[in-house]
């Protein structure tokens, strides 16, 4: 039986705090240890915290929003989920592999910056990836690149990871990279990177590749991703998309993302 944790918030003053410097507290031997909600290092270590806070506490609903629109993606276009090359970017500790696992996907790669996601996913869902992959996807070596093309992915999805310094555009980019013509994509990012005043990048990365004759959209849906610590709807969008075309290698430069 996996552990309950004792988690506590902080005094509403510290709520108004950005998502990437949010923290809270979880009690253990008798004292708070204070942790950032992007201290994924850390969150994924304790077995369960991660479901208990996210998706208990804070109602978090992504992987199954974007798997759901996936599947009525591959519905109207009358092709089967179980025939699927997954490459699921951000992969944590397996929450989005195990709802597409649900929906007959039968062949996912996993992929992640840090390995304590990766020990996670082993520890926790054991069976959803057929392997998965600790790299930085800005700086992947010729080796790792290989590997990678030799599964011929046909689907890329990346839920809860874009934005927030964890996957810029570029590691974005090189993921997409990897999915031939035909491919889906399947992903969701908060709505505050795709307004004008977003300075990562995403913003023009995101809205270009809408526009592009690159991607056909097939679904674009503003929902709420989870509850904020107060309880205020984080609304983001959902995208699922397929590639008519690769994009060129000089795509960001073009619009003077890094």
């Amino acid at each position: 039986m996996t552990k309950r944790h004792r988690i506590q918030f902080p005094p509403d003053k510290e709520h108004q705090l950005s998502q990437a410097e949010a923290y809270f507290y979880i009690v253990e031997e008798g004292r708070p240890v204070k942790l950032r909600f992007h201290d994924y290092d850390e969150v994924f270590a304790r077995p369960g915290l991660y479901e208990q806070l996210f998706y208990e506490r804070l109602k978090c609903v992504s992987p199954q929003k974007v798997t759901e629109l996936l599947q009525r993606s591959l519905t109207s276009e009358r092709a089967t989920s179980s025939e699927l090359r997954v490459l699921d970017l951000g992969a944590g500790n397996g929450m989005m592999a195990e709802c597409l696992r649900r929906i007959g996907v039968s062949r996912i790669v996993g992929a992640d910056i840090i390995p304590e996601a990766r020990d996670a996913a082993y520890r926790d869902r054991p069976l959803v990836y057929d392997d998965y992959l600790v790299a930085d996807f800005t700086d992947l070596s010729e080796e790792q690149k290989q590997d990678l093309k030799d599964w011929s992915f046909d689907c890329l999805t990346s839920v809860a990871a874009l934005g927030f310094g964890d996957i810029p555009p570029a590691a974005f980019f090189q993921a997409l990279q990897l999915v031939g013509s035909g491919g889906w994509v399947a992903f969701n990012i908060k709505e505050t990177f795709l307004e004008s005043s977003d300075d990562s990048g995403f913003s023009r990365f995101v809205r270009e590749l809408i526009f592009s004759d690159f991607l056909e959209i097939h679904q674009l849906e503003r929902y709420t991703h989870r509850v904020s610590m107060e309880g205020v709807p984080l609304k983001y969008y959902a995208l699922i998309g397929r590639i008519v075309a690769p994009m060129p290698e000089d795509f960001l430069g073009n619009l003077g993302i890094a």
